[in-house]
């Protein structure tokens, strides 16, 4: 996801910022319905805005395929890599904590697993 203008671009689709502040529980059955069950937290949101990170459709599916392998095999707190970009997910409530875009000579704490999609 990627903040642009006061507008939220999520898989392709368009969403006003403004407007999904004022409609809080109407943004997010969007957002859920666009992502399936994958939410991003605000600090995730921030950082995918502040990184310049946009992930695409193709890359979203593997991203929630990633954490669904997450799951199916117990982990509770997964890095997911797709392409050069790092998300940090809760496996346990779809959510995806933190985003980096260039993983190189990053540590990451506080996962018991990861997956590479």
């Amino acid at each position: 996801m990627k903040i642009i203008q006061s507008q939220a671009v999520i898989n392709g689709m368009q969403v006003n910022a403004r407007q999904a502040q004022s409609q809080p529980v109407e943004a997010e059955r969007s957002f859920q319905s666009v992502l399936s069950n994958l939410q991003f937290s605000k600090h995730a949101s921030l950082r995918l805005n502040d990184r310049d990170i946009s992930l695409s459709t193709e890359q979203m599916k593997r991203v929630e395929d990633g954490v669904k392998t997450a799951a199916e095999k117990g982990i509770r707190d997964s890095l997911v890599l797709v392409d050069n970009v790092a998300l940090l997910v809760n496996v346990k409530n779809n959510v995806v904590v933190t985003a980096v875009g260039d993983c190189r000579e990053n540590v990451f704490t506080n996962i018991d697993g990861a997956v590479i999609v």
